[in-house]
Protein backbone atom coordinates (compact mmCIF):
# COMPACT_ATOMS: atom_id res chain seq x y z
CA UNK A 1 0.00 0.00 0.00
CA UNK A 2 2.85 2.45 1.01
CA UNK A 3 4.62 1.45 -2.56
CA UNK A 4 1.06 2.49 -4.08
CA UNK A 5 0.65 5.46 -2.06
CA UNK A 6 4.62 6.62 -3.09
CA UNK A 7 3.70 6.70 -7.06
CA UNK A 8 -0.10 7.60 -7.13
CA UNK A 9 1.13 11.16 -8.60
CA UNK A 10 -0.61 14.30 -7.44
CA UNK A 11 -3.43 12.46 -5.34
CA UNK A 12 -2.41 12.86 -1.30
CA UNK A 13 -1.27 9.92 -0.11
CA UNK A 14 -3.47 9.57 3.04
CA UNK A 15 -6.63 9.59 1.00
CA UNK A 16 -5.26 6.89 -1.69
CA UNK A 17 -4.34 4.82 1.25
CA UNK A 18 -7.84 4.93 3.10
CA UNK A 19 -9.44 4.01 -0.26
CA UNK A 20 -7.38 0.96 -0.46
CA UNK A 21 -8.30 -0.13 2.74
CA UNK A 22 -11.57 0.78 1.59
CA UNK A 23 -11.32 -1.44 -1.12
CA UNK A 24 -9.57 -4.13 0.74
CA UNK A 25 -12.15 -4.88 3.16
CA UNK A 26 -14.39 -5.48 -0.02
CA UNK A 27 -16.19 -2.10 0.31
CA UNK A 28 -18.21 -0.17 -2.77
CA UNK A 29 -14.87 1.04 -4.81
CA UNK A 30 -14.92 4.13 -2.98
CA UNK A 31 -11.28 5.01 -3.56
CA UNK A 32 -11.38 4.58 -7.71
CA UNK A 33 -13.34 7.29 -8.70
CA UNK A 34 -10.70 9.67 -7.60
CA UNK A 35 -7.96 7.63 -9.07
CA UNK A 36 -9.56 6.37 -12.51
CA UNK A 37 -12.64 8.25 -12.83
CA UNK A 38 -12.47 11.74 -11.35
CA UNK A 39 -9.78 12.29 -14.15
CA UNK A 40 -12.00 11.02 -16.99
CA UNK A 41 -14.80 12.25 -18.99
CA UNK A 42 -17.30 9.84 -17.25
CA UNK A 43 -17.68 11.14 -13.49
CA UNK A 44 -21.35 11.87 -14.51
CA UNK A 45 -21.57 8.05 -15.31
CA UNK A 46 -20.30 7.18 -12.31
CA UNK A 47 -22.54 8.99 -10.53
CA UNK A 48 -25.47 7.25 -11.99
CA UNK A 49 -24.48 3.81 -11.10
CA UNK A 50 -23.64 5.32 -7.72
CA UNK A 51 -27.06 6.87 -7.24
CA UNK A 52 -29.21 3.42 -8.78
CA UNK A 53 -30.09 5.46 -11.88
CA UNK A 54 -30.46 3.75 -15.31
CA UNK A 55 -28.14 5.01 -18.02
CA UNK A 56 -29.36 5.33 -22.02
CA UNK A 57 -28.17 3.90 -24.85
CA UNK A 58 -26.16 7.24 -25.54
CA UNK A 59 -23.97 6.55 -22.34
CA UNK A 60 -23.47 2.74 -23.08
CA UNK A 61 -21.99 4.56 -26.66
CA UNK A 62 -19.77 7.15 -24.35
CA UNK A 63 -18.24 4.11 -22.46
CA UNK A 64 -17.93 1.79 -25.84
CA UNK A 65 -15.89 4.96 -27.76
CA UNK A 66 -13.78 5.80 -24.08
CA UNK A 67 -10.32 4.62 -24.21
CA UNK A 68 -10.04 4.79 -20.55
CA UNK A 69 -10.57 1.29 -19.84
CA UNK A 70 -9.52 1.62 -16.18
CA UNK A 71 -12.43 4.39 -15.72
CA UNK A 72 -15.12 2.19 -17.53
CA UNK A 73 -13.68 -0.77 -15.60
CA UNK A 74 -14.38 0.79 -12.17
CA UNK A 75 -17.77 2.03 -12.82
CA UNK A 76 -18.37 -1.71 -13.92
CA UNK A 77 -16.87 -2.74 -10.90
CA UNK A 78 -19.45 -0.26 -8.87
CA UNK A 79 -22.48 -1.83 -10.34
CA UNK A 80 -21.09 -5.10 -9.96
CA UNK A 81 -20.81 -4.92 -6.64
CA UNK A 82 -24.08 -3.18 -6.01
CA UNK A 83 -25.58 -6.32 -7.21
CA UNK A 84 -23.35 -9.83 -5.89
CA UNK A 85 -21.10 -7.98 -2.94
CA UNK A 86 -17.66 -10.08 -3.20
CA UNK A 87 -18.54 -13.21 -4.92
CA UNK A 88 -18.14 -14.54 -8.29
CA UNK A 89 -19.41 -18.04 -9.48
CA UNK A 90 -19.14 -21.08 -11.77
CA UNK A 91 -20.95 -24.00 -12.32
CA UNK A 92 -20.43 -28.01 -12.85
CA UNK A 93 -21.51 -28.73 -16.05
CA UNK A 94 -20.87 -30.85 -19.07
CA UNK A 95 -21.59 -29.71 -23.17
CA UNK A 96 -22.94 -31.65 -25.49
CA UNK A 97 -23.43 -31.70 -29.11
CA UNK A 98 -26.45 -34.01 -29.94
CA UNK A 99 -24.93 -33.17 -34.21
CA UNK A 100 -23.43 -30.80 -36.08
CA UNK A 101 -25.47 -31.25 -39.45
CA UNK A 102 -27.42 -28.25 -40.08
CA UNK A 103 -29.36 -27.27 -43.39
CA UNK A 104 -28.42 -23.59 -42.54
CA UNK A 105 -24.88 -22.46 -43.65
CA UNK A 106 -24.07 -19.48 -41.37
CA UNK A 107 -20.94 -17.72 -42.48
CA UNK A 108 -19.32 -17.18 -39.18
CA UNK A 109 -19.90 -20.75 -38.16
CA UNK A 110 -17.27 -23.39 -38.27
CA UNK A 111 -19.47 -25.91 -36.46
CA UNK A 112 -21.91 -26.90 -39.13
CA UNK A 113 -21.88 -29.64 -41.35
CA UNK A 114 -23.45 -31.07 -44.30
CA UNK A 115 -24.76 -34.91 -44.60
CA UNK A 116 -22.04 -35.55 -47.51
CA UNK A 117 -18.90 -33.99 -45.13
CA UNK A 118 -16.39 -36.99 -43.49
CA UNK A 119 -16.55 -35.10 -40.46
CA UNK A 120 -20.17 -34.48 -39.32
CA UNK A 121 -21.54 -36.26 -36.36
CA UNK A 122 -24.82 -37.56 -34.62
CA UNK A 123 -25.55 -39.31 -31.43
CA UNK A 124 -27.88 -41.75 -30.71
CA UNK A 125 -29.73 -41.00 -26.97
CA UNK A 126 -27.76 -44.08 -25.54
CA UNK A 127 -25.03 -42.39 -26.39
CA UNK A 128 -25.80 -39.29 -24.28
CA UNK A 129 -27.02 -41.19 -21.70
CA UNK A 130 -23.43 -42.16 -21.19
CA UNK A 131 -21.67 -39.05 -21.90
CA UNK A 132 -23.99 -37.67 -19.17
CA UNK A 133 -23.46 -40.61 -16.58
CA UNK A 134 -19.83 -40.44 -16.32
CA UNK A 135 -20.04 -36.46 -16.05
CA UNK A 136 -22.34 -37.42 -13.26
CA UNK A 137 -19.48 -39.04 -11.05
CA UNK A 138 -17.22 -35.98 -11.66
CA UNK A 139 -20.33 -34.20 -9.24
CA UNK A 140 -22.14 -31.66 -12.57
CA UNK A 141 -25.44 -30.21 -12.10
CA UNK A 142 -26.03 -29.69 -15.55
CA UNK A 143 -26.17 -30.60 -18.59
CA UNK A 144 -25.54 -28.16 -21.70
CA UNK A 145 -26.99 -28.95 -25.46
CA UNK A 146 -27.39 -27.79 -28.74
CA UNK A 147 -27.21 -28.78 -31.71
CA UNK A 148 -27.48 -27.68 -35.78
CA UNK A 149 -30.69 -28.17 -37.25
CA UNK A 150 -30.65 -31.65 -38.44
CA UNK A 151 -32.08 -32.14 -41.95
CA UNK A 152 -34.05 -35.29 -40.69
CA UNK A 153 -34.18 -36.38 -36.80
CA UNK A 154 -37.91 -36.34 -35.82
CA UNK A 155 -38.79 -34.48 -32.91
CA UNK A 156 -39.33 -37.57 -31.27
CA UNK A 157 -35.53 -37.86 -31.33
CA UNK A 158 -35.49 -34.52 -29.27
CA UNK A 159 -38.55 -35.57 -26.45
CA UNK A 160 -36.94 -39.16 -26.21
CA UNK A 161 -33.58 -37.67 -25.58
CA UNK A 162 -35.06 -35.41 -23.15
CA UNK A 163 -36.68 -38.38 -20.79
CA UNK A 164 -33.42 -40.58 -21.35
CA UNK A 165 -31.28 -37.58 -19.45
CA UNK A 166 -33.92 -37.11 -17.16
CA UNK A 167 -34.17 -40.70 -15.45
CA UNK A 168 -30.35 -40.34 -14.89
CA UNK A 169 -31.91 -38.80 -11.77
CA UNK A 170 -33.21 -41.98 -10.26
CA UNK A 171 -30.29 -43.63 -10.81
CA UNK A 172 -28.77 -41.21 -8.21
CA UNK A 173 -25.42 -39.41 -8.27
CA UNK A 174 -22.39 -40.47 -6.44
CA UNK A 175 -21.69 -38.59 -2.95
CA UNK A 176 -18.82 -36.80 -3.25
CA UNK A 177 -16.70 -35.45 -0.07
CA UNK A 178 -16.43 -31.93 1.09
CA UNK A 179 -13.64 -30.02 1.49
CA UNK A 180 -12.87 -28.56 4.76
CA UNK A 181 -13.52 -25.53 3.65
CA UNK A 182 -16.49 -25.86 1.08
CA UNK A 183 -19.57 -24.50 3.38
CA UNK A 184 -22.81 -26.55 1.66
CA UNK A 185 -25.54 -24.02 1.27
CA UNK A 186 -28.72 -26.22 0.26
CA UNK A 187 -28.67 -30.40 -0.50
CA UNK A 188 -27.46 -31.43 -4.12
CA UNK A 189 -29.95 -30.48 -6.69
CA UNK A 190 -31.41 -33.11 -9.06
CA UNK A 191 -29.80 -32.61 -12.37
CA UNK A 192 -30.52 -29.72 -14.53
CA UNK A 193 -30.91 -30.03 -18.42
CA UNK A 194 -30.32 -26.65 -20.43
CA UNK A 195 -31.19 -27.37 -24.37
CA UNK A 196 -31.71 -25.38 -27.33
CA UNK A 197 -31.14 -22.15 -28.87
CA UNK A 198 -34.07 -20.00 -30.19
CA UNK A 199 -33.40 -21.19 -33.64
CA UNK A 200 -33.67 -24.74 -32.43
CA UNK A 201 -36.91 -24.28 -30.88
CA UNK A 202 -38.53 -22.86 -34.38
CA UNK A 203 -36.92 -25.95 -35.83
CA UNK A 204 -38.81 -28.22 -33.81
CA UNK A 205 -41.41 -26.16 -33.75
CA UNK A 206 -41.62 -26.36 -37.49
CA UNK A 207 -40.89 -30.59 -37.38
CA UNK A 208 -43.48 -31.11 -34.63
CA UNK A 209 -45.85 -28.89 -36.49
CA UNK A 210 -46.79 -27.30 -33.71
CA UNK A 211 -46.85 -23.48 -32.35
CA UNK A 212 -43.66 -22.57 -30.37
CA UNK A 213 -45.34 -22.37 -27.02
CA UNK A 214 -46.67 -25.81 -27.65
CA UNK A 215 -42.98 -27.47 -28.64
CA UNK A 216 -41.84 -25.87 -25.62
CA UNK A 217 -44.74 -27.19 -23.38
CA UNK A 218 -43.94 -30.48 -24.62
CA UNK A 219 -40.04 -30.40 -24.13
CA UNK A 220 -40.58 -29.44 -20.68
CA UNK A 221 -42.61 -32.34 -20.04
CA UNK A 222 -40.15 -33.89 -21.42
CA UNK A 223 -37.02 -32.45 -18.94
CA UNK A 224 -36.36 -29.51 -20.16
CA UNK A 225 -35.20 -27.01 -17.18
CA UNK A 226 -34.06 -23.85 -19.64
CA UNK A 227 -33.06 -22.30 -22.53
CA UNK A 228 -29.74 -21.59 -23.75
CA UNK A 229 -28.84 -18.17 -24.97
CA UNK A 230 -26.85 -19.02 -28.18
CA UNK A 231 -27.55 -17.95 -31.88
CA UNK A 232 -28.74 -14.03 -30.32
CA UNK A 233 -25.36 -13.01 -32.61
CA UNK A 234 -26.40 -9.05 -33.37
CA UNK A 235 -29.99 -8.11 -33.64
CA UNK A 236 -29.34 -5.35 -36.46
CA UNK A 237 -30.73 -6.84 -39.16
CA UNK A 238 -28.58 -5.83 -42.01
CA UNK A 239 -25.58 -7.47 -40.24
CA UNK A 240 -27.42 -10.29 -39.05
CA UNK A 241 -28.16 -11.19 -42.77
CA UNK A 242 -24.52 -10.60 -43.66
CA UNK A 243 -23.20 -13.04 -41.04
CA UNK A 244 -26.13 -15.61 -40.76
CA UNK A 245 -28.40 -15.49 -43.29
CA UNK A 246 -31.66 -17.63 -43.35
CA UNK A 247 -31.22 -17.49 -39.38
CA UNK A 248 -34.14 -16.57 -37.29
CA UNK A 249 -34.86 -12.98 -36.84
CA UNK A 250 -34.43 -11.05 -33.78
CA UNK A 251 -38.01 -10.61 -33.40
CA UNK A 252 -38.00 -14.40 -33.96
CA UNK A 253 -35.04 -14.89 -31.24
CA UNK A 254 -36.92 -12.49 -28.65
CA UNK A 255 -40.14 -14.26 -29.18
CA UNK A 256 -39.15 -17.83 -28.18
CA UNK A 257 -37.54 -16.12 -24.91
CA UNK A 258 -40.96 -14.36 -24.00
CA UNK A 259 -42.70 -17.39 -24.34
CA UNK A 260 -40.47 -19.45 -22.73
CA UNK A 261 -40.31 -16.57 -20.22
CA UNK A 262 -44.13 -16.33 -20.03
CA UNK A 263 -44.37 -19.75 -19.01
CA UNK A 264 -42.46 -19.49 -15.70
CA UNK A 265 -39.34 -20.78 -17.84
CA UNK A 266 -35.61 -19.09 -17.71
CA UNK A 267 -32.94 -18.68 -19.58
CA UNK A 268 -29.66 -17.09 -20.66
CA UNK A 269 -28.64 -14.65 -23.68
CA UNK A 270 -25.60 -13.82 -25.97
CA UNK A 271 -24.22 -11.60 -27.91
CA UNK A 272 -21.06 -12.17 -30.71
CA UNK A 273 -19.59 -9.17 -30.66
CA UNK A 274 -15.90 -8.57 -32.70
CA UNK A 275 -16.71 -8.68 -36.31
CA UNK A 276 -18.65 -6.77 -38.88
CA UNK A 277 -21.41 -4.71 -36.58
CA UNK A 278 -20.46 -1.30 -35.20
CA UNK A 279 -20.31 -0.07 -31.39
CA UNK A 280 -24.00 1.03 -32.04
CA UNK A 281 -24.74 -2.29 -33.21
CA UNK A 282 -23.94 -3.58 -29.88
CA UNK A 283 -25.81 -1.02 -28.13
CA UNK A 284 -28.70 -1.44 -29.81
CA UNK A 285 -28.24 -5.07 -29.09
CA UNK A 286 -27.95 -4.62 -25.65
CA UNK A 287 -31.37 -2.20 -25.82
CA UNK A 288 -33.71 -4.82 -27.11
CA UNK A 289 -32.60 -7.64 -24.73
CA UNK A 290 -33.21 -5.06 -21.66
CA UNK A 291 -36.10 -4.24 -22.73
CA UNK A 292 -37.12 -7.72 -22.40
CA UNK A 293 -36.07 -8.29 -19.36
CA UNK A 294 -37.97 -5.46 -18.24
CA UNK A 295 -41.22 -7.00 -19.55
CA UNK A 296 -40.31 -10.92 -18.43
CA UNK A 297 -37.62 -10.83 -15.86
CA UNK A 298 -36.72 -14.31 -17.48
CA UNK A 299 -33.37 -13.81 -17.85
CA UNK A 300 -30.78 -15.20 -15.47
CA UNK A 301 -27.74 -13.81 -16.87
CA UNK A 302 -25.95 -12.38 -19.90
CA UNK A 303 -22.65 -13.90 -21.60
CA UNK A 304 -21.30 -11.81 -24.26
CA UNK A 305 -19.25 -14.35 -26.92
CA UNK A 306 -16.09 -12.76 -28.84
CA UNK A 307 -16.05 -13.85 -32.59
CA UNK A 308 -13.42 -16.32 -33.38
CA UNK A 309 -11.84 -15.38 -37.01
CA UNK A 310 -9.78 -18.74 -37.87
CA UNK A 311 -11.59 -20.93 -39.39
CA UNK A 312 -14.81 -19.07 -40.75
CA UNK A 313 -16.07 -17.72 -44.09
CA UNK A 314 -16.04 -13.66 -42.24
CA UNK A 315 -12.52 -12.28 -41.80
CA UNK A 316 -12.04 -9.17 -40.06
CA UNK A 317 -9.21 -6.90 -40.41
CA UNK A 318 -9.54 -6.56 -36.19
CA UNK A 319 -10.59 -9.49 -34.23
CA UNK A 320 -11.42 -9.00 -30.64
CA UNK A 321 -8.58 -7.92 -28.28
CA UNK A 322 -8.14 -8.18 -24.67
CA UNK A 323 -9.22 -4.46 -24.85
CA UNK A 324 -12.30 -4.97 -26.63
CA UNK A 325 -13.47 -8.20 -24.37
CA UNK A 326 -13.38 -5.82 -21.52
CA UNK A 327 -14.88 -3.00 -22.37
CA UNK A 328 -17.82 -5.14 -23.79
CA UNK A 329 -18.13 -6.95 -20.66
CA UNK A 330 -17.70 -3.74 -18.60
CA UNK A 331 -20.13 -1.60 -20.54
CA UNK A 332 -22.44 -4.76 -20.31
CA UNK A 333 -22.86 -4.53 -16.62
CA UNK A 334 -22.93 -0.68 -16.67
CA UNK A 335 -26.17 -0.60 -19.31
CA UNK A 336 -28.10 -3.72 -18.44
CA UNK A 337 -28.99 -2.64 -14.80
CA UNK A 338 -31.54 -5.58 -14.79
CA UNK A 339 -29.85 -8.39 -15.66
CA UNK A 340 -28.14 -9.85 -11.85
CA UNK A 341 -25.23 -11.70 -13.64
CA UNK A 342 -22.94 -11.14 -16.68
CA UNK A 343 -20.49 -14.23 -17.36
CA UNK A 344 -16.66 -13.97 -18.67
CA UNK A 345 -16.64 -17.10 -21.24
CA UNK A 346 -13.41 -18.56 -20.62
CA UNK A 347 -13.87 -20.69 -23.49
CA UNK A 348 -13.86 -17.46 -25.70
CA UNK A 349 -11.74 -15.54 -23.67
CA UNK A 350 -8.99 -17.73 -21.97
CA UNK A 351 -9.27 -18.14 -18.10
CA UNK A 352 -6.52 -15.94 -18.00
CA UNK A 353 -8.81 -12.81 -19.38
CA UNK A 354 -11.61 -14.10 -17.87
CA UNK A 355 -10.37 -13.53 -14.52
CA UNK A 356 -9.03 -9.98 -15.12
CA UNK A 357 -12.93 -9.33 -16.03
CA UNK A 358 -13.99 -10.47 -12.88
CA UNK A 359 -12.68 -6.72 -11.78
CA UNK A 360 -14.70 -5.21 -15.07
CA UNK A 361 -18.13 -6.05 -14.35
CA UNK A 362 -17.93 -10.02 -14.62
CA UNK A 363 -19.55 -11.79 -11.79
CA UNK A 364 -19.43 -15.72 -13.17
CA UNK A 365 -16.44 -17.84 -15.57
CA UNK A 366 -19.16 -20.35 -16.48
CA UNK A 367 -18.52 -23.38 -15.98
CA UNK A 368 -16.28 -27.05 -16.21
CA UNK A 369 -17.87 -27.69 -19.51
CA UNK A 370 -15.52 -31.18 -20.03
CA UNK A 371 -16.00 -30.98 -23.75
CA UNK A 372 -16.53 -28.09 -26.21
CA UNK A 373 -16.54 -27.69 -30.25
CA UNK A 374 -18.56 -24.95 -31.45
CA UNK A 375 -15.79 -22.37 -30.44
CA UNK A 376 -12.75 -24.67 -30.82
CA UNK A 377 -13.45 -25.50 -34.59
CA UNK A 378 -13.47 -21.99 -34.83
CA UNK A 379 -10.03 -21.87 -33.54
CA UNK A 380 -10.08 -21.01 -29.66
CA UNK A 381 -6.80 -22.13 -28.56
CA UNK A 382 -8.93 -22.49 -24.60
CA UNK A 383 -8.28 -25.95 -23.28
CA UNK A 384 -11.32 -28.17 -23.70
CA UNK A 385 -12.07 -27.74 -19.74
CA UNK A 386 -11.49 -26.79 -16.50
CA UNK A 387 -11.27 -28.84 -13.32
CA UNK A 388 -13.52 -27.23 -10.28
CA UNK A 389 -10.22 -26.20 -8.24
CA UNK A 390 -8.85 -24.71 -11.54
CA UNK A 391 -11.95 -22.29 -11.67
CA UNK A 392 -12.08 -22.15 -7.71
CA UNK A 393 -8.19 -20.68 -8.27
CA UNK A 394 -9.29 -17.99 -10.38
CA UNK A 395 -11.61 -16.41 -8.21
CA UNK A 396 -9.47 -16.79 -5.56
CA UNK A 397 -6.83 -15.20 -6.78
CA UNK A 398 -8.97 -12.27 -8.03
CA UNK A 399 -10.02 -12.09 -4.36
CA UNK A 400 -13.23 -13.06 -4.19
CA UNK A 401 -14.91 -15.41 -2.93
CA UNK A 402 -15.68 -18.43 -4.96
CA UNK A 403 -19.47 -19.77 -5.67
CA UNK A 404 -20.77 -22.69 -6.99
CA UNK A 405 -23.48 -22.44 -8.26
CA UNK A 406 -26.98 -24.05 -10.39
CA UNK A 407 -28.12 -23.28 -14.31
CA UNK A 408 -30.35 -20.22 -12.73
CA UNK A 409 -27.30 -18.93 -10.95
CA UNK A 410 -28.54 -19.91 -7.55
CA UNK A 411 -25.56 -20.70 -4.95
CA UNK A 412 -24.88 -24.11 -4.28
CA UNK A 413 -22.01 -23.74 -1.92
CA UNK A 414 -19.98 -21.13 -0.85
CA UNK A 415 -16.12 -21.79 -0.24
CA UNK A 416 -13.57 -20.32 2.03
CA UNK A 417 -10.08 -20.71 3.06
CA UNK A 418 -7.09 -21.96 2.20
CA UNK A 419 -6.77 -22.19 -2.29
CA UNK A 420 -8.27 -25.83 -3.17
CA UNK A 421 -5.63 -28.01 -4.99
CA UNK A 422 -6.63 -31.22 -6.55
CA UNK A 423 -5.25 -34.58 -5.18
CA UNK A 424 -3.10 -35.06 -8.69
CA UNK A 425 -1.82 -31.80 -8.58
CA UNK A 426 1.21 -30.92 -6.16
CA UNK A 427 1.45 -26.91 -5.23
CA UNK A 428 4.02 -25.79 -7.85
CA UNK A 429 5.11 -21.80 -8.36
CA UNK A 430 2.82 -21.50 -11.40
CA UNK A 431 -0.89 -22.05 -12.36
CA UNK A 432 -1.17 -24.53 -15.08
CA UNK A 433 -4.15 -22.59 -16.32
CA UNK A 434 -2.18 -19.58 -16.77
CA UNK A 435 0.19 -21.48 -18.43
CA UNK A 436 -2.30 -23.63 -20.42
CA UNK A 437 -4.15 -19.71 -21.71
CA UNK A 438 -1.43 -17.57 -22.06
CA UNK A 439 -1.73 -17.60 -25.72
CA UNK A 440 -5.38 -16.62 -25.75
CA UNK A 441 -5.32 -14.10 -23.31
Amino acid sequence: LEKQVRTAGKMRGSTLLAHLRCRAKGALICGRMNFFVQRSGLRDLYGKVAAGERISEADALRLFESKDLNAVGAIADLARQKKVGNRASYILNRYINYSNYCILSCQFCSFARKKRDKDGFELAADQMVEKAREALKLGITELHIVGGLHPSLPFSYYTDMLKALRALDSDGRAALPRGRDEQQLVPPQRLQLKCFTAIEILHLAWLAKKTVEETLRELKAAGLDSLTGGGAEIFRKEVRSSIARGKESAEEYLDVHRTWHRMGGRSTCTMLFGHVESLADRVDHLRQLRALQDETRGYVGFVPLPYQPEDNDIPVDHPPTGFDALRTIAVSRIYLDNFDHITAYWVGMGLKLAQVALSYGADDLHGTIIEEHIFHMAGAKSPQHQTEAEMVKAIREARLIPVQRNTFYEPIKVWDGAPILSEAEPPTNQSKVLEDNLASA
